[in-house]
């Protein structure tokens, strides 16, 4: 299975398919859509309305990670399920944590 992320310069751009107003928030792993392409899977407890889900996941992300929010953004997809986050760090550090993460 391939990895829902590249690695960039500054940190890692993360794809990620989430689906808002769940039971609560969580991360549930790889996924592999029909045109092959992977997306980490993450579940959100927000509404996806005035941006409370694209802050939970900014929110869901940083702490799952161990970096601080203001290292999180929202690359594209603000009305979407499917987005990219762009994480600033390390990327070997931050890949190894989301390789952790996902095992």
């Amino acid at each position: 299975m391939g990895d829902p992320w590249t690695a960039v310069a500054d940190g890692i751009h993360l794809a990620v398919r989430a689906s808002p107003k769940a039971g609560r928030d969580s991360i549930e792993g790889v996924v592999t859509a029909a045109d092959g392409r992977h997306w980490l899977s993450v579940k959100l407890a927000a509404a996806p309305s005035d941006g409370a889900a694209n802050e939970a996941l900014v929110r869901l992300v940083a702490k799952a990670l161990g970096v601080a929010k203001r290292d999180v953004t929202l690359a594209s997809g603000a009305t979407s399920r499917l987005k990219r986050l762009h994480v600033s760090g390390d990327p070997a550090a931050l890949a190894a944590a989301l390789q952790r993460m996902i095992e």
